[in-house]
C-alpha cells in the first residue's frame, strides 16, 4: 500500500514539475506571437481530415497564454457543425455539456474567469452527440499522452465516453515533450496540432503538413 501510494505522489511530483514548466514556457510567448501561432494551428486544424468530417464538434473557450480557440470556435458554426462547450460544476467538479449557436450572445465568464455557455440561453447536450473533441492541455507527447492542468475535469469528462470520437488537441510546439508520467485512467489522443505540422498520434507521431 505504502508503496502504491509513494508511486502515485512521485508521478504527481513529475507532473507538477512539468506543468509548472511548460506553463512558464507558453506563458513567455508575447500576446503577438501566441496570436500568430494560433493561426497558423487553426488553419492547419480546419485541414484536419476528421475534423472535416465532423458533424457535432466538443471544443473549448481558451483562457490565458493557451492556444486562442476563438477564431476556430467561431469557425466551427460557420461550417455548419454542430458546437458544444463545456460549463464547469463547481459542485460535481465535472463538465456540463451545452450546444452553442451564438458565441457572443450565449456565454458568459464563469469558473476560472473562462467564457462558458448561459444554461438558461443553450440547450443541454451529452457527450455521446460529438464526434470530433479538441481537448485542452498543458503538455503532450508525440504518441498522445496528455498532461492536463490538475483539476481532473477533463479525464472525468472521457471517462464517461461510451462512443469513440477523435480525440485532437491543438498546441504550440513547446508544448510536445518526449515523455508525460501516465497512469491507468489517462486517456492518449489521436491527433495533436502545432504550428508546425499535424502529428497523428497512432502513427507514432510520423508529422503530416
Amino acid at each position: 500500500m505504502g508503496e502504491k501510494g509513494g508511486a502515485t505522489m512521485t508521478i504527481q511530483t513529475m507532473k507538477l514539475t512539468l506543468r509548472q514548466r511548460i506553463i512558464a514556457d507558453r506563458a513567455a510567448l508575447s500576446q503577438g506571437g501566441r496570436a500568430q501561432l494560433s493561426r497558423e494551428i487553426t488553419a492547419r486544424l480546419l485541414r484536419l481530415d476528421v475534423y472535416r468530417k465532423a458533424h457535432t464538434v466538443l471544443g473549448y473557450m481558451s483562457f490565458g497564454a493557451e492556444f486562442e480557440s476563438n477564431s476556430w470556435v467561431r469557425q466551427v458554426l460557420a461550417d455548419g457543425k454542430t458546437l458544444l462547450l463545456p460549463k464547469v460544476n463547481m459542485d460535481t467538479r465535472e463538465l456540463e455539456l451545452y450546444r452553442v449557436t451564438d458565441v457572443d450572445a450565449q456565454l458568459a465568464p464563469g469558473a476560472y474567469g473562462i467564457r462558458e455557455p448561459l444554461p438558461q440561453s443553450c440547450v443541454a447536450a451529452k457527450l455521446e452527440e460529438a464526434d470530433f473533441i479538441l481537448l485542452p492541455g498543458v503538455a503532450f507527447t508525440r504518441n498522445g499522452a496528455r498532461l492536463g492542468y490538475g483539476g481532473g475535469f477533463y479525464d472525468k469528462l472521457l471517462a464517461r465516453m461510451t462512443h469513440s470520437p477523435a480525440l485532437a488537441a491543438a498546441a504550440f510546439a513547446l508544448q510536445i515533450v518526449e515523455q508525460i508520467p501516465q497512469e491507468a485512467t489517462d486517456v492518449k489522443i489521436g491527433w495533436i496540432i502545432t504550428e508546425q505540422e499535424i502529428i497523428d498520434c497512432s502513427e507514432q507521431g510520423n508529422p503530416q503538413e
